[in-house]
Order: structure tokens, then C-alpha cells, then sequence
């Protein structure tokens, strides 16, 4: 799975092709043993994470927002996703 970006330790991370499964864009954060789907506007629909990584990501996305939907529409095309800069 391509990885988008990374920072505190969470990889932020985007299946090609995955309107199969999900038809909401969304993205993967995982840290340690945990997983979540986040849509590109911030909210959790499945999986979970420890709040304080939790409330990162959601910073995060408020700063790359459009950036997620660029990459979502590139993955449904099969495109090279790039990356996104991580939360300092």
C-alpha cells in the first residue's frame, strides 16, 4: 500500500483502487497495531486509534485536505499517488 506520508510515528497510507471496498475517499492510518479509515475529510468509519494519535491525524487532514482528494482520484486512476508533507 503506497505510504502518503508519515509522522509521530503513524503512517499514512492509500490503497489503489479501494472504491471497491469503501466508496468514500479515505486513507489508512496505522500506528503500532492499530488501523483506521479516515475519509479525506477527517472522519473515522472503521478501525481505530489512541486518541492523541487520533487527534494528529485530524490536524493533519486540516492542512492536507485537498491534497487527500487529489491523491484518492489518483488512486482510483491507478496513478502515482506522491507524497504529503508530514505534521511537524
Amino acid at each position: 500500500m503506497p505510504e502518503l506520508s508519515r509522522f509521530h510515528g503513524i503512517a499514512i497510507q492509500m490503497y489503489f483502487d479501494d472504491k471497491k471496498r469503501h466508496y468514500k475517499p479515505h486513507f489508512h492510518a496505522v500506528y503500532a497495531e492499530y488501523d483506521a479509515s479516515i475519509g479525506v475529510d477527517g472522519i473515522l468509519f472503521d478501525g481505530k486509534l489512541p486518541h492523541r494519535q487520533m487527534k494528529l491525524v485530524e490536524a493533519w487532514v486540516l492542512l492536507h485536505e485537498d491534497e487527500l482528494y487529489e491523491a484518492w482520484y489518483k488512486a482510483v486512476r491507478k496513478e502515482d499517488l506522491g507524497k504529503i508533507e508530514p505534521l511537524r
